[in-house]
């Protein structure tokens, strides 16, 4: 005759079962280990506390997220080795895609140093605003030569006008190191180079 566990020795033996998968639980992993710390860029013309800007006073521009290779378009940072060769840094991380970080940084010089209004998609609808649109080609670093390299192929369609204006700006610092602790400082001086000189470009006109 079959006979069946008491309740007393179901409830044994789940804890068993219990008790022997926790030990097991320091050694699984369901993903990467996080860094310590993720980067951002530092814009250096981010508008002043309380300015207003008004498109009825400025000419208006629609700055769209850059386009990016997939060695870019990714939460880590790129290091050339070599021309045709790409590596990671070490434990660096960006907090979000770099494509929209550095068209955050292009709309804060252009706010502030080509004095334009930019507008989203939505709030350009009836407004004569140019756009400016383009490519992220490089974001990451040259190890033959220790620098911060940054490269947008830019394309600008001015307002009132069909056709399109293209451009490539270029920026590289030199660091010290290449390394998670310095990568988003590097980085952040090269693509404010390039935002300056694209903001002096787009107000031309």
């Amino acid at each position: 005759m079959q006979t069946h566990p008491t309740r007393p020795a179901r409830r044994s033996g789940l804890l068993l079962a219990v008790a022997a998968a926790l030990p097991l639980a320091g050694c699984i992993s369901f993903g990467a280990k996080p860094p310590p710390q993720l980067l951002t860029l530092q814009s250096d013309y981010a508008p002043a506390q309380g300015a207003v800007q008004d498109s009825a006073k400025a000419r208006s521009i629609v700055i769209q997220v850059p386009t990016s290779p997939a060695a870019i378009a990714t939460a880590r940072v790129p290091v050339w080795t070599t021309p045709t060769e790409v590596a990671y840094v070490k434990n660096a991380q960006w907090s979000e895609p770099p494509s929209r970080l550095f068209a955050r940084l292009l709309s804060d010089a252009v706010t502030t140093r080509g004095n334009m209004v930019v507008l989203s998609s939505i709030q350009s609808v009836g407004d004569p605003s140019a756009t400016l649109a383009g490519e992220l080609r490089q974001f990451g670093f040259d190890a033959g030569q220790r620098q911060a390299v940054v490269v947008y192929d830019a394309a600008l369609t001015r307002a009132g006008k069909t056709t399109v204006e293209k451009r490539r700006f270029e920026a590289r610092v030199p660091v010290a190191t290449i390394d998670a602790a310095s990568a988003g400082t590097g980085l952040s001086q090269a693509a404010n180079q390039v935002a300056a000189d694209v903001a002096a470009w787009v107000s031309q006109g």
